[in-house]
């Protein structure tokens, strides 16, 4: 098996590989990657719908989710660290930067939601430190939204890998969070205990800031 880079197993997929692998520990995990390139349903607007006014897009991938908020009337922004997803992203009309969450970002302390969709909350492998960055995104008063696992998901954090169409990429750092420890994790990163919302199969939570 061929070891790329993650942006370019990432790309590879997004081609249209039909799954990409995550190794979370030793159970890998299917990641519909191929379907994020898709015009956004129903569930995901019931979502969005979390979202509210001035709303950064963390791990936009090709930017089905971007382009949506935009089309329910949010100033939006969508970031991340695979150019081919960036680009896609920008071809369906919208605002997109190659960025890490946890580089310098346009809008912060202003965003009034800031996105984790997807399994994003996995991002850099340390669920806590990624809302303790994402808090200072927010403007007061603002909002995180967050999707998470289904009840009974594991905290996991650990050596990660994509696998698609015969290709790995190098190890990166990634975890899990479900609904069942999101509002321990959120007190300690500063946010009130979330609401939790259920949508078929998915799973949201949506943090504020702890008042003063």
């Amino acid at each position: 098996m061929i070891e790329q880079s993650f942006s370019e197993v990432f790309a590879s997929a997004l081609d249209g590989a039909p799954t990409v692998v995550v190794g979370i520990g030793d159970r890998p995990t299917t990641l519909p990657v191929h379907l994020w390139s898709r015009t956004a349903d129903r569930s995901d607007h019931t979502l969005l719908a979390l979202c509210d006014g001035p709303t950064l897009d963390v791990g936009c991938g090709p930017g089905r989710l971007t382009e949506a908020l935009a089309t329910r009337g949010h100033i939006v922004l969508g970031i991340d660290v695979v150019p081919t997803a960036v680009m896609m992203t920008r071809e369906r009309g919208v605002p997109a930067l190659q960025r890490d969450v946890f580089d310098r970002l346009p809008g912060e302390d202003r965003w009034h939601t800031v996105l984790l969709a997807d399994g994003n909350i996995g991002i850099g492998g340390d669920p806590l430190r990624l809302l303790q960055r994402v808090r200072t995104l927010l403007a007061t008063g603002g909002r995180v939204v967050v999707e998470l696992g289904e009840p009974g998901t594991a905290v996991v954090s650990c050596w990660a890998a994509l696998e698609a169409n015969d290709r790995r990429s190098r190890p990166f750092r990634w975890a899990t969070l479900g609904v069942d420890d999101i509002g321990r994790v959120a007190a300690t990163a500063g946010f009130d205990v979330p609401h939790i919302h259920r949508f078929g199969d998915r799973w949201a939570a949506v943090l504020t800031e702890v008042a003063p």
